[in-house]
């Protein structure tokens, strides 16, 4: 018989790297009492409000913002000063990616249609006033819209609707015209327009693979698009730029050119050498220079919860933002700094919805927006705790749990595995509506960060290429046996519910380890990567490829990751939740579950959602939804008969 000592070395061995974390022993977990703990309403938790992006004014005076006010995500303009929201447009279509013209006049912004993913660009009088389309293509869809310094051109990133490349076009803000930048042949290669020089005749850029293993910095020359690598690397190397310095002789970028995880760091151009913001064992990311440029901003992801950090360049020294606990980020877009230095922040966490915060020169930060109703205070929420436990090979997986408030420590108590969706994902620290509805009606749940994950270097991320549904669906199964070994939990009555790749799990889990659930649910998931491959969207038939391989040489690891492998061994009932307009998990891939599942006999209902794609951004329909998803686990975890299911 191996000794202990040999058995433990044999698990650490095949264990995935990653940073060293200590295990998190389960009895140590405790339900808080409290009083005043009740059902969150489900309405309650829409209501409160989400925002998708925003931009400061040319003169620091206002800020414009993304947030689903109305239960429909328009643009709103709101004094810096703090005041009552301004609706600027108005919509059933999702509006985001807002951009503020240099002379104040104009904001420019993207929409789609019903969730279909072909976006237009628009723009708005920043004082209100009709609405302009300046693409209008049906075919083609146009993004992130980053204005010339003398107002008079919009890099824009295009994409066909049957193309899997992303290229790099300029719009004319006076004609209207669009002309091309790059010409990308490379099937899923994309560019990202990210800053143009001050003198408007270089645009800087990334360009990266479709699988997001290989990415590298270049500076193109507008007038004759010739295009410079500024970052040449050997083999696979993710170098993403976030700003350039004034004179363009500094890049701000994450690299893991210095090992496994992507670290901040300073590029010198010239000498293509690298000055290491951080050197922990978290990854970290650039964002933007302040206007002096003097300092540049900076973000350290420490598993799952993120702060921000300001790096003097000349004192070479970096000061910590003093924000709350949770997810705090700059504004994406190279938004975050207004004129006088002032910063924009984003600040989320598991029991505070996000909200936009103004830092001062000083230091101090000011709540700009307040997204939650005043019946959820953080005090009356379950609050997320962070463990890490072992998975079958050693490998150490961080998981955040939510514990209800006043929960018996009887071993009865009902419990669901929220997988997060990607698989190049990561479950942070965020305002999850679904983990507090569960655990304030009595059900532990855990979200876990599995093999295949972002956030913990890349050995970590690509552990499960050609294994989607393999070793990531056990560590899947390891955070409902942790959830057991607290004390807590009914190893009989473990749900399983997630969208996207999340959902892919969840069919996958009851499919192919039947024996540890009692019931799931699929959101937009992946039901059999070779009909995912024959309908959704073009650029991820190339990322699935540089997951999975090529669907007709390695046609058996499609077979052997497909959920309906595995639709004859599964015995828990299934909710399938879909949009209808979805071009990432088409709805063919849904019907085909159901359709399946119920010839086979087994417990299955499907709902479709009109007028929306991947995710579900009517106020409504995520209303809906979670809805649907507490009554299917109410009837069979709870195996409460009087839950009746909505057909």
């Amino acid at each position: 018989m191996k000794s202990l000592c040999a058995v433990l070395c044999l698990a650490a061995s095949a264990a995935v790297p990653a940073p060293q974390r200590a295990l998190t022993d389960p009895q140590t977990l405790n339900s808080v009492a409290n009083a005043a703990a009740a059902a969150v309403p489900v309405r309650d938790l829409f209501f409160s409000r989400s925002n998708a992006g925003a931009a400061w004014s040319p003169d620091g005076k206002e800020v414009v913002v993304s947030t689903n006010f109305t239960g429909r995500y328009n643009l709103w303009r709101v004094s810096a000063a703090g005041s009552w929201p301004v609706q600027l447009t108005q919509s059933d279509d999702r509006q985001a990616g807002v951009a503020w013209s240099p002379d104040g006049k104009w904001i420019v912004f993207q929409s789609d249609h019903a969730g279909g993913e072909i976006f237009d660009l628009y723009a708005v009088p920043a004082q209100g006033g009709a609405v302009i389309n300046l693409t209008d293509s049906d075919d083609v869809s146009e993004e992130r819209a980053n204005w010339s310094p003398d107002g008079k051109t919009l890099a824009i990133e295009r994409k066909g609707k049957t193309e899997s490349v992303t290229d790099i076009a300029l719009l004319d803000w006076a004609t209207r015209k669009v002309t091309a930048l790059t010409h990308e042949k490379t099937p899923g290669e994309g560019w990202q327009a990210l800053a143009w020089s001050a003198d408007g005749r270089m645009l800087y850029a990334n360009r990266f693979n479709a699988g997001y293993t290989d990415a590298s910095a270049w500076r193109i020359d507008v007038a004759s698009g010739n295009a410079v690598e500024l970052t040449p690397h050997k083999g696979q190397q993710l170098i993403t730029m976030s700003a350039v310095n004034a004179d363009g002789t500094t890049l701000a970028l994450s690299s893991n050119a210095g090992g496994g995880n992507s670290r901040a760091a300073l590029f010198d151009v010239a000498t293509h050498s690298y000055r290491w913001l951080d050197n922990g064992p978290w990854e970290s990311a650039t964002d933007e220079f302040s206007p002096d440029g003097k300092q540049l901003l900076w973000t350290l992801n420490a598993d799952g919860r993120s702060d921000i950090f300001v790096y003097n360049l000349a004192a070479r020294t970096s000061s910590k933002l003093e924000l709350p606990p949770g997810v705090n980020a700059p504004i994406a877009g190279a938004h975050s700094y207004a004129p006088d230095g002032r910063m924009l922040i984003a600040h989320q966490a598991s029991n505070t919805p996000a909200d936009y915060w103004i830092v001062g020169t000083d230091g101090n930060a000011l709540q700009l927006t307040r997204s939650a109703l005043a019946s959820l205070t953080p005090a009356t929420l379950p609050t997320a705790q962070l463990v890490h436990y072992a998975s079958f090979d050693g490998t150490v997986i961080s998981a955040f749990v939510w514990l209800p408030f006043n929960l018996p420590r009887d071993g009865k108590a009902p419990a669901v595995v929220l997988p997060h969706g990607g698989p190049t994902g990561q479950t942070l620290d965020t305002f999850n509506r679904t983990a507090l509805a569960l655990a304030s009606r009595g059900y532990v749940c855990i979200a876990p960060n599995v093999r295949g994950s972002t956030g913990y270097g890349l050995p970590f991320q690509k552990a499960n290429i050609k294994d989607l549904g393999g070793g990531d669906l056990k560590d899947e199964v390891y955070a409902a046996k942790f959830l057991v070994s607290t004390g807590y939990a009914d190893a009989k009555k473990i749900g399983i519910s997630g969208g996207s790749y999340g959902g892919f799990m969840a069919l996958m889990a009851l499919g192919r380890t039947p024996d540890h659930w009692a019931a799931g649910v699929d959101l937009f998931g992946v039901t059999n990567w070779l009909s995912e491959q024959a309908h959704e969207e073009p650029a991820l038939q190339q990322y699935d490829q540089s997951i999975l391989g090529d669907p007709v040489k390695d046609r058996a690891i499609y077979e052997k990751s497909s959920p309906t492998t595995y639709f004859s061994a599964i015995k828990a009932p299934l909710l399938v939740l879909q949009g209808e307009n979805d071009i990432r998990d088409p709805k063919e891939e849904a019907e085909q579950a159901f359709k399946a599942l119920t010839a086979g006999g087994k417990t299955v209902l499907a709902h479709y959602y009109a007028g929306e794609g991947h995710g579900f951004a009517k106020r409504e329909n995520q209303i809906d939804a979670l809805e649907r998803t507490l009554a299917w686990f109410d009837r069979y975890l709870k195996n409460d008969t009087s839950v009746k299911i909505p057909q």
